[in-house]
């Protein structure tokens, strides 16, 4: 064992893998009350996409895997916008597309996209999708984002793009070629389309996403004033190993959870 590794952990520092004083997760007594917190993080998620200019039209959409019947999820519903999803307009779709709870209708990409994410990827609680701007201009350009900075690099080794497009996801057989091309990575960028990220769960999904497009706008920034010079190697998977971490990531999201709940407190309605 290294001296690094028997060293005593300085006084500072947490005992935690990013070394931060970092919360945990939180743990349910009741399938009931995960379901709820799983909504109410579902819906906030939604509404953050509205605050920062996610929404395009009737496209994007963010869903998590029911707690109890994990061949469901639930998902924002069809034609109703981001900025006023409140946690009683979210609906349950089942692994054939049918609505089984709420009173909204599916939009048909989300439920060919996402039942095959969850499907295919048990670590994949949530999954968010959206058509962004800074990563529709990447994936034009048929790059994936590279090391240049500590939060580009959480993604380093941990992206796929994606090609075949064939219009508007609509058809299973697109879905799960997305889904099995996606893998075990946290992001594909879908060129000519969009992205996705995914997370163990919405909080850790939604955070992906939010770096990733941030990320984005960085690399073609830096891409315009010049010759951008990424990470080494050694330099991008050390910035991965904390700029990566799940939890980091769930707990980032919390940050914007109170900062959303603080401003739209009406999105917890049920």
């Amino acid at each position: 064992m290294s001296d690094i590794a028997t060293r005593e952990r300085p006084s500072y520092l947490a005992d935690t893998h990013t070394g931060l004083p970092l919360p945990t997760e939180p743990v349910f007594d009741s399938v009931e009350d995960d379901r709820r917190h799983r909504k109410q993080r579902l819906a906030a998620a939604l509404r953050l996409f509205g605050k920062y200019g996610y929404g395009e039209g009737i496209s994007g959409h963010i869903s998590v895997r029911d707690p109890e019947d994990e061949d469901r999820f639930w998902v924002n519903p069809f034609g109703i916008s981001f900025s006023r999803v409140k946690v009683r307009d979210l609906i349950l779709v089942d692994s054939q597309g049918r609505v089984v709870e709420g009173r909204h209708r599916v939009n048909p990409s989300a439920f060919v996209i996402h039942s095959a994410i969850h499907r295919a990827n048990p670590g994949a609680t949530a999954a968010a999708h959206g058509h962004t701007p800074y990563s529709r201009a990447l994936g034009a350009l048929g790059r994936l984002l590279e090391p240049l900075d500590q939060e580009s690099a959480a993604f380093y080794q941990d992206q796929v793009l994606y090609s075949d497009y064939e219009g508007p996801s609509i058809s299973l057989a697109q879905g799960e070629d997305i889904a099995d091309k996606l893998g075990d990575h946290r992001a594909i960028l879908l060129r000519h389309h969009g992205l996705i990220t995914v997370g163990g769960s919405v909080d850790e999904a939604v955070h992906w996403f939010f770096t990733y497009e941030a990320a984005a706008q960085v690399q073609l920034l830096a891409a315009a004033a010049g010759q951008p010079k990424p990470m080494s190697h050694e330099q991008a998977t050390a910035a991965r190993d904390g700029f990566g971490d799940r939890h980091l990531g769930w707990f980032s999201f919390q940050l914007l959870w109170d900062e959303i709940v603080h401003e739209q407190p009406d999105l917890l309605e049920e």
